[in-house]
């Protein structure tokens, strides 16, 4: 990649991570239009997603105080940029009890063939699947049996 391009890329990533907090206020079938635009299945270039996901860290460690850490602004930016890149990932939003005290706390993760994708440990035991934005599943779902609706809405 050229020099102009890499720096043109980073910009952009600083820009989406910095927006996280403002897009997570929308609706999350809004959230989903806006993460799904544009986005379509192509092959991907792993040194691509690997400088993405390299752009993504720095943005966020050295982006303060204008790009949050945490989970959201990881998983919506990594997920933007990975299917904007041709990579098929779902993003997850999940519940869950951890911690000493059991505090109820969110989480969100990628996944990848049904895994979790860049996760230190699987999320999937500790936090229960909510919602999904993936390209497979265009009308995202919250999980019904988990909070007693009796459908899908």
């Amino acid at each position: 990649m050229r020099t102009i391009s890499k720096a043109f890329l980073f910009l952009r990533i600083f820009i989406f991570a910095a927006a996280v907090p403002y897009i997570m206020r929308l609706k999350l079938a809004r959230v989903s239009a806006i993460l799904e635009r544009g986005s379509r299945p192509v092959s991907f270039d792993p040194d691509r997603i690997q400088k993405i996901a390299a752009y993504i860290d720095t943005s966020i460690r050295w982006g303060r105080p204008l790009v949050r850490s945490g989970c959201l602004t990881l998983g919506l930016t990594r997920y933007y940029f990975f299917r904007r890149a041709g990579m098929d990932v779902s993003l997850h939003f999940g519940m869950g009890r951890k911690g000493k005290g059991r505090e109820f706390v969110g989480h969100c993760w990628l996944a990848r063939e049904g895994q979790p994708y860049l996760e230190k440990e699987d999320p999937r035991p500790l936090y229960i699947d909510m919602y999904c934005i993936s390209r497979a599943n265009r009308r995202n779902s919250i999980s019904a049996g988990v909070i007693g609706l009796g459908r899908v809405i």
